[in-house]
């Protein structure tokens, strides 16, 4: 591998450096993006993180999961994203422990997902569910 200056590469390729997202809807937006650009691909989900103990449901993973996609993507990274574990998930994209089961949790998808299914829950974060919101401001008070 030879060595070569950043202005050196700027003549044989178009290098840009990464720029952080900064909003957490830009953070969702991406993941929900990464997950489209292959919407057959085939996720794993996480088992029963309702159950969980808080400490282990912040540790939990699984390979190829939701989470995986956006922590394989170098701008989700270069943003912040430290690993693909629920709890690093639920920081990162500022989430709830309730969103991001939806998106993850076996109980709605079974042991795997179409990753384009995954992504119209990600979506939902954004633009959300407005029945689902006003019953949950009229019951979960």
């Amino acid at each position: 591998m030879k060595h070569q200056t950043l202005e050196q590469l700027h003549s044989v390729a178009d290098v840009r450096p990464l720029t952080p997202l900064a909003t957490r809807t830009q953070k969702i937006e991406r993941w929900a993006e990464l997950l489209e650009r292959n919407p057959m691909r085939c996720l794993s989900a996480l088992t029963g993180t309702e159950y969980l103990y808080p400490g282990m449901r912040e540790q939990a993973r699984a390979a190829g999961s939701p989470i995986t996609v956006a922590f394989e993507d170098p701008l989700l990274r270069a943003s912040g994203l430290q690993s693909d574990t629920y709890g690093e998930a639920k920081r990162f994209f500022q989430i709830s422990d309730w969103q991001l089961h939806e998106i993850v949790c076996s109980c709605h998808a079974g042991a795997t997902m179409q990753a384009g299914w995954a992504a119209g829950r990600v979506r939902r974060i954004v633009t959300g569910n407005r029945i689902l919101a006003w019953l949950r401001s009229r019951f979960m008070q």
